[in-house]
């Protein structure tokens, strides 16, 4: 019996740890005070532009297996523009306990100077973090290519700790 308990319990934190939250989109991004602080930093970023029609030829087995996982189960033409995109993927840590929002904001070359905006939510956050974000599907086609962004760590109103796209201004 104990065993099963065990057993049950690991795998509703195994569940729970491999859970993704979904960002929200902000309506109108709020300018924050800057006051970084060491505890929080960001370790590293992945950017990656997918758009099947706009691939050139690769030798290269590593890029060809990267573009086939992006649009694995992809089928019909309405599919191919779900996945066509903008992704994001920021690895950052947290050395003291804290609320932490991660938040991207970027323009997009419809849109001009315009900047939108995307957020997650981490309560209590300690440790190392992945967070994702994606520019895709009809907000992709309506508004076009991502051509500039910063990602920002807010901690109890104030940025903390940020990176940005050399573009950015």
């Amino acid at each position: 019996m104990r065993g099963i308990l065990a057993a049950l319990l690991a795998s509703v934190l195994l569940a729970a740890c491999a859970t993704t939250q979904k960002p929200v989109y902000l309506e109108r991004a709020n300018v924050l005070p800057v006051q970084l602080d060491d505890h929080f930093k960001f370790r590293k970023q992945d950017t990656f532009f997918n758009d099947p029609r706009m691939y050139l030829p690769t030798q290269s087995e590593a890029m060809r297996f990267f573009r086939y996982r992006m649009n694995f189960g992809v089928v019909t033409p309405r599919d191919y523009d779900e996945v066509t995109g903008n992704y994001f993927t920021f690895f950052w840590w947290a050395h003291q306990r804290a609320d932490v929002t991660v938040r991207l904001e970027y323009r997009q070359a419809g849109l001009g100077d315009y900047v939108m905006a995307q957020e997650l939510y981490y309560p209590n956050a300690s440790g190392s973090y992945k967070s994702d974000f994606r520019v895709t599907g009809d907000e992709y086609l309506e508004h076009g290519r991502v051509t500039e962004w910063r990602v920002l760590l807010i901690v109890d109103g104030r940025i903390v700790a940020f990176r940005q796209s050399f573009m950015w201004k």
